[in-house]
């Protein structure tokens, strides 16, 4: 090992040495690479287009047939996997195993009509006109499949995934997925080479067996995973975890033959049956957009301006023939499942085009001597120009099935037609928020705060991070989403500004700033609550956009309550409601302990769901715990102030109580029992 260090110190020295001459070549691709999408993006935005075609032509025109600018393709190509990973991943989070389970009907008989039908339909076409049918067949799963990556952004930038029509397509387009593992045995076989029928079925097994494994971890092993990295409340450990469940899993599923993209997505119903599925979304969006943005682009790579333009017949016929034959293929399909023409006819549009796995398929059986409906090298070709025209063509689609779903005549409302579950009739990410006020953080002053609002007859919701805060609502019945509040994306996906006011309680004051600043960009006109220790950053974030500003001169939790509360509650009805508590009785097993426990049985109504002493001064906690004497809630040993101990103390009330939520035993400080 000692010998090595010098050629490691002469490598070091040559690897410096060389950084100095200038900077390395793939950081000038990486810059180009940026710099192209973040202008596709600004340009889309002008113009008034989905940004996924501003990247199309950008790709387009950046390429080596046309200006040249990017010239390292497999760079682009590695960052276009890891941006369809990272999409598919999103959309897994969003999707539990429950929700999946729900719409298998569409995933194994939707989606095995689509794509059998397409696949017999091509293949039975080229062949009538003479074509061999292996490159028939082949031909028929190039087409058979759909973009996934373009769908469902589409899909989440209409707010449709959750909807009926998000719901069908997403069930075809997991099917084309698990479709490409029998594709990609199938393709040697057409060409004569592979493992047969037998290599096929010792295939399919290990990537069925691998799919299982992975979907016992995201009830077994995944959430605990979860719950223990949470509690660090470790930003960058949160992070680094969630990517690499999302890597991992991809990697282990590929090696059983299964696509990285849907291995990407089984990572993502991992997480989402924790119930920290709503951060790690909030985590990985910018990495998302970044990597997503490549794919895209390396699609546009593809395309040679040149041959589209002398060969422009060819394509575009080809981009009508594969259009009307997916459309009608999927509207039938879809037809078939008892689907109303309103959800057949956006699906059908919507997955018209063909999807990025169909370009590692061609590639593969091109190396095999198959090609596009047996046209050679330039049957590759067009088929490449008609995919990325098909691709940039796709929000138009979708935007003409709109248009025609307009039109169509609406259902009879009836208990017997009900129509699909389309927009609207859920909270978004399942957390209510319209007309609530909304909880950012739930500390000392906002768990005092909420539990008065509760009782005043005011609707909250709280979103957080702590994990004993989200179990302890969670307790109570009170709706909570465990997420990061400083995130736009999600702060849009839940509609803050339909909210009632946003209180911003957090104790750590950059996140209060960045949170502030946020949610005034997303909702504009939302009333802000915070609070501010310090004049400087009461001026700081007054001009980030809050509307109330508490300061610790003022009771927080008590002036949050004059600003929400209706004017008929008065304070005095609201000290009333924090008594009204449930009582808290030991157990004739505890009572026996000792005199102490016998003559303080309760039942004692705790005083507060808080220790009033830390809010009152502006502190924090750790554990609450119930005095049996008087029903006085302090706080624990571990906490700074140790206020229950406190109490006992200098009251001479010596048993207390855990007021954790699921804890029932006490403890006797005179005799030191624990039961």
């Amino acid at each position: 090992m000692l010998a090595l260090l010098p050629l490691a110190g002469s490598a070091l020295a040559e690897e410096t040495g060389a950084a100095h001459s200038g900077p390395p070549e793939f950081l000038g691709q990486l810059t180009l690479l940026l710099g192209v999408s973040a202008l596709a993006a600004y340009l889309s935005f002008r113009v008034g287009l989905v940004p996924i075609i501003g990247f199309l032509v950008a790709g387009v025109l950046a390429g080596p047939g046309a200006l040249g600018l990017i010239r390292d393709p497999e760079l682009i190509s590695a960052a276009s996997e890891v941006g369809v990973m990272l999409l598919l991943f999103t959309i897994g989070i969003e999707f539990s195993l429950e929700r999946l389970a729900r719409i298998a009907r569409l995933i194994f008989l939707g989606g095995g009509l689509q794509t059998g039908l397409t696949v017999a339909a091509v293949a039975g076409a080229l062949v009538v006109f003479g074509v061999g049918w292996q490159s028939a067949v082949f031909t028929g799963c190039l087409i058979a499949l759909s973009s996934t990556a373009i769908v469902m952004r589409l899909l989440g930038e209409r707010g449709e995934t959750g909807a009926r029509t998000g719901q069908v397509s997403l069930g075809i387009l997991i099917f084309q997925d698990l479709a490409v593992v029998l594709m990609v045995l199938l393709i040697p076989m057409l060409a004569g080479q592979g493992g047969g029928l037998g290599g096929v079925v010792l295939a399919l097994a290990k990537a069925a067996g691998i799919i299982a494994f992975v979907l016992v971890a995201a009830r077994r092993l995944v959430p605990p995973v979860m719950e223990v990295v949470a509690r660090t409340c470790s930003t960058e450990i949160f992070l680094l975890t969630v990517v690499a469940l999302c890597f991992g899993t991809a990697s282990l599923t590929a090696l059983a033959g299964v696509s990285l993209a849907l291995g990407a997505f089984l990572a993502g119903l991992l997480v989402s049956e924790s119930r920290y599925g709503m951060q790690a979304l909030g985590e990985i969006l910018p990495l998302q957009v970044l990597f997503s943005a490549a794919f895209f682009l390396s699609v546009g790579l593809q395309l040679d301006p040149g041959f589209l333009l002398s060969n422009l017949p060819a394509v575009l016929g080809a981009v009508v023939l594969i259009a009307a034959l997916k459309a009608a293929v999927t509207a039938l399909s879809v037809r078939l499942l008892g689907e109303r023409p309103r959800v057949a006819f956006p699906v059908a549009l919507l997955t018209a085009q063909v999807g990025e796995f169909s370009f590692v398929l061609a590639t593969t059986g091109a190396a095999l001597g198959l090609s596009f409906a047996g046209l050679g090298e330039r049957g590759t070709q067009v088929f490449i120009a008609a995919t990325v025209l098909l691709m940039v063509l796709t929000p138009a689609l979708a935007a003409l099935a709109t248009r025609l779903v307009g039109r169509l005549p609406q259902p009879r409302p009836s208990g017997e037609t009900a129509d699909e579950p389309e927009e609207g009739g859920h909270a978004p990410l399942g957390l209510p928020v319209e007309g609530r006020v909304v909880f950012a953080g739930y500390g000392a002053h906002a768990r005092l705060a909420a539990r008065a609002l509760s009782r005043a007859g005011v609707p909250y919701s709280v979103i957080t991070r702590s994990p004993d805060g989200a179990s302890e609502l969670t307790g109570r019945g009170a709706p909570v989403l465990i997420a990061d509040y400083t995130r736009a994306g999600l702060l849009r996906e839940l509609n803050l500004g339909s909210a009632r006011a946003l209180v911003i309680a957090d104790d750590d004051p950059e996140m209060t700033e960045r949170a502030v600043s946020v949610s005034r960009t997303v909702a504009p006109d939302l009333p802000i609550i915070t609070r501010a220790e310090t004049p400087e950053d009461f001026t700081h974030l007054q001009a980030l956009g809050a509307r109330h500003i508490l300061t610790p001169r003022k009771e927080v939790a008590a002036g949050i309550l004059d600003l929400l509360t209706p004017p008929s509650v008065t304070r005095a009805d609201l000290a009333r409601h924090l008594a009204e508590r449930p009582a808290v009785i030991l157990t004739p097993e505890q009572q026996a302990q000792c005199e102490h426990a016998r003559t303080s049985p309760g039942p004692v109504t705790p005083e507060a769901d808080v220790c009033l002493e830390c809010v009152a001064a502006g502190d924090t906690w750790v554990h609450l715990r119930t005095c049996m004497t008087c029903g006085h809630v302090g706080c624990c040993d571990s906490s700074r102030n140790r206020h229950a101990t406190r109490h006992a103390r200098a009251e001479a009330h010596p048993v207390i109580h855990s007021a954790e939520p699921g804890e029932t035993w006490a403890y006797c400080y005179e005799h030191g029992w624990t039961k």
